[in-house]
């Protein structure tokens, strides 16, 4: 079983069947408390604890223990609330050498001990709340981050404390250790409390929380750790959560083997449907990610004017001449594209396609992809195979679409054909952003109020999870930890979110890689998770590299940094 993701509803009635079956909640704190500890593995640090009054404040007391014992650290531990000293979380923390200061103490001292702590210290572990936060901040609490913050502000450079030989990177600030969750941060909605600390590393155990991948909440976040608390696998609430954390085991089970007698055939045949006079590159962006994805034969069905320059960019791809209309797709294409489309594995429509009529009427009749066809406008530029005016298209009673991915604007035109979903093969693949889901959707800004893609950005987990099953179609809802959902309510996150996938032309590559996927034979949602998963790790990749930064990347280097992320889940 991979990552879950649970609510903290869900995560509560996980520990109590967990606590009925055997597994204390004493034991699950335990081995909480040691992997909180497992993150910070260096010797001679200084470390200060911030405790809670609750569970949250348990585990943070368990990791204190153990950074003393046994790492060998100097760690105090700052309570919010005096526990007594027969707590026997107390009581081990303080054989362990864990010093103990109080808030009401310290307060009255007007928190001159939390300055002289914070000023010296290597890593702050913020075990206050965690997914127990109730928002806003209030009371005690309050005071206390206020301090925390205003003292990490005026701190300024200090020199490192940490022992060099302990292998520890040299830090001129303290490093945040979040347990569970950052504090102040609403783990089932990513709601962020202007107090909240922002970790650099958060510990989260047995499975991930929801709003540590919704923003502002994931903002807080740093790198995710997720660590066990020993429950058995096959817990029936643990097994049956409908929501998934993508990995690279998940994507490399996924798959198929590449054996060495094979051949083109083999792997597949995407047809890429694509682009327009105006939108030359998404047709070459999608077309080459198919082939760097591992489809055996590639081919590109355009507007006959852009393949010359296609054709000089892609030599590898095959190409499908289709009838056009100033540049862009006719409805006349159909008869064509019919004539070609049972040749093939998977098929990709929308990448470049632009906002024309004639286009959205030729998806449409794709759909439909057994009606006949009278053709019923006047054609201008580029004639292929294009029949008079006054004679009607015949079209095979019925063709079969291949599995389907619909992209970039051939999104925008669905929305517009009326009751489109009725129209899309089971198991369409569709790969929106926000602004196209909302438009899919039929989202409208409310006045007042957020506008349609605030609305789909705040609940991007329920409203694919929705509309996937309305639509009975795969759902990848694009983004920072893009969403995909499945008909039958299951639901997968991905785990990248970088701005070096926000730019023009990444949504391409994705497309691209899909279909690629699907024409090797992935069943679609399989074939969405790892082609979003690949897309995800390559854009953090190329983010990565010495002489890129998020903000330089295009594109192209994604496109380019795809076999870096096959390698990665295939060596």
């Amino acid at each position: 079983m991979g990552i879950k993701i649970v609510s903290v509803a869900e995560m509560r009635a996980i520990e109590e069947a967990a606590d009925k079956a055997g597994h204390s909640f004493a034991a699950m704190m335990e081995l909480a408390g040691r992997g909180l500890a497992e993150q910070i593995p260096y010797s001679g640090a200084n470390i200060l604890v911030l405790v809670g009054p609750g569970n949250n404040g348990g585990d943070g007391l368990v990791a204190a223990k153990y950074l003393s014992s046994e790492v060998g650290a100097n760690v105090t531990v700052y309570q919010l609330e005096t526990r007594k000293k027969t707590d026997p979380l107390i009581k081990s923390a303080q054989e362990a050498g864990v010093v103990l200061v109080d808030y009401p103490s310290d307060a009255k001292n007007g928190f001159q001990g939390l300055h002289d702590l914070i000023v010296d210290t290597d890593f702050i572990v913020d075990a206050l709340f965690g997914i127990g936060a109730r928002l806003p901040i209030e009371g005690n609490a309050a005071k206390l981050l206020t301090q925390v913050h205003a003292i990490l502000q005026n701190a300024g450079e200090r020199p490192t404390i940490i022992n060099p030989a302990a292998g520890a990177p040299p830090n001129q600030t303290p490093i945040i250790i979040a347990c569970d969750c950052p504090s102040g941060l609403n783990c089932d909605t990513g709601e962020l409390d202007p107090l909240a600390l922002h970790a650099d590393v958060t510990v989260t155990f047995a499975a991930a929380k929801p709003g540590l991948f919704l923003f502002p909440g994931a903002e807080a976040v740093g790198e995710l750790v997720i660590a066990d608390i020993g429950l058995a696998q096959d817990m029936p609430e643990l097994v049956n959560v409908g929501i998934d954390l993508a990995d690279g085991v998940m994507v490399k089970n996924s798959l198929p083997t590449r054996k060495r007698d094979s051949h083109k055939g083999t792997f597949g045949k995407a047809l890429v449907v694509a682009g327009s006079l105006n939108y030359i590159g998404a047709a070459y962006l999608a077309g080459k990610a198919a082939y760097r994805a591992g489809a055996g034969l590639v081919t590109i069905g355009a507007p006959q004017p852009i393949i010359p320059t296609l054709a000089a960019m892609l030599p590898e791809a095959t190409w499908v001449l289709l009838p056009h209309e100033m540049g862009v797709l006719h409805e006349n294409a159909v008869p064509i594209l019919r004539e070609e489309i049972e040749k093939y594995d998977a098929l990709l429509m929308g990448p470049g396609f632009s906002n024309e009529d004639s286009t959205k009427r030729f998806i449409e009749l794709v759909l439909q992809s057994g009606k006949p066809h009278p053709a019923t406008q006047k054609h201008i530029g580029f004639h292929f195979n294009v029949p008079e005016e006054s004679q009607p298209v015949e079209t095979k009673d019925q063709v079969k679409l291949p599995p389907l991915v619909i992209d970039a604007d051939g999104l925008n035109l669905l929305a517009e054909i009326t009751d489109w979903s009725k129209l899309l093969p089971p198991n369409t693949i569709l790969t929106p952003h926000p602004g196209e889901f909302a438009r899919l959707a039929g989202l409208k800004d409310e006045e007042n109020g957020p506008s349609a893609i605030q609305q789909v950005q705040t609940n991007r987990l329920g409203l694919a999870a929705k509309y996937a099953q309305e639509w009975k179609a795969v759902v990848v809802l694009k983004g920072a930890f893009t969403v995909v959902a499945e008909p039958n309510g299951h639901v997968t996150l991905l785990p990248f979110a970088t701005s070096a996938l926000a730019t023009a032309g990444t949504g391409d590559v994705l497309a691209g890689v899909i279909v690629s996927l699907l024409a090797q034979g992935l069943e679609p949602a399989k074939a969405a998770i790892a082609g979003a998963w690949l897309h995800g790790y390559a854009g953090e990749e190329i983010s990565d590299d010495s002489q890129l930064t998020p903000a330089s990347v295009m594109a192209s280097d994604v496109l380019e940094a795809l076999p870096k992320a096959l390698a990665a889940v295939t060596r």
